[in-house]
């Protein structure tokens, strides 16, 4: 648990000049409060049938192997498909390393959160999604602040978010992701308060 715990000493985004910094704890928490809505969507409009809780469980601890790898920026992590793979073996070696710290009792527990071979691909699928949705709301905001670094990054991933769509992920894309644009007082004011 004290490896868990240092995620928010994880700066995301390092190589990028940040208007906000975000750490991989808070990150983590956005993407199981996304994951979970689209699995809510999923089941309530679209007749899905998916445990939204355990999607929200997954999503908190999707990235806590970079507790011991770090966050490798994206453009490097997939800059062949030699480094994708080698990065994937080391991703697969601290998510076991993270697993055998736990107490013998616990390990079975935890062995599909901490195993992204071991989730349900369902799953697996909405964490990406929100993953990807979270990073992509992550460009608005910096670009919303001023910051044009998080220009190209914000193209690259609406090509991802075309590839990984779904009916649920373009219902969040409509209903929500407008209002994270807006500041404080225009988000109250369209919500009636």
């Amino acid at each position: 648990m004290a490896h868990i715990s240092r995620l928010k000493l994880i700066n995301r985004w390092p190589l990028m000049r940040n208007v906000r910094t975000e750490n991989v704890s808070e990150h983590s928490l956005q993407v199981a409060f996304v994951a979970h809505m689209l699995a809510v969507i999923k089941n309530r409009c679209f007749e899905g049938n998916i445990n939204a809780e355990k999607v929200a469980l997954y999503a908190m601890y999707h990235d806590v192997s970079e507790v011991l790898t770090g966050d490798m920026p994206t453009p490097i992590k997939y800059y062949n498909p030699q480094i994708a793979i080698e990065y994937k073996k080391i991703e697969q070696i601290a998510e076991q390393k993270m697993l055998s710290m736990l107490p013998a009792p616990l390990q079975q527990d935890f062995a599909w959160l901490l195993n992204v071979d071991a989730v349900d691909e369902t799953i697996y699928g909405i964490v990406k999604q929100a993953d990807t949705l979270c990073a992509y709301l992550k460009c608005l905001e910096e670009l919303a602040a001023g910051n044009s670094e998080f220009s190209l990054a914000k193209t690259r991933l609406e090509s991802t978010l075309v590839e990984r769509s779904s009916p649920e992920m373009q219902y969040f894309m409509d209903v929500f992701v407008p209002s994270f644009t807006l500041s404080l007082d225009e988000i109250t004011e369209d919500s009636g308060l």
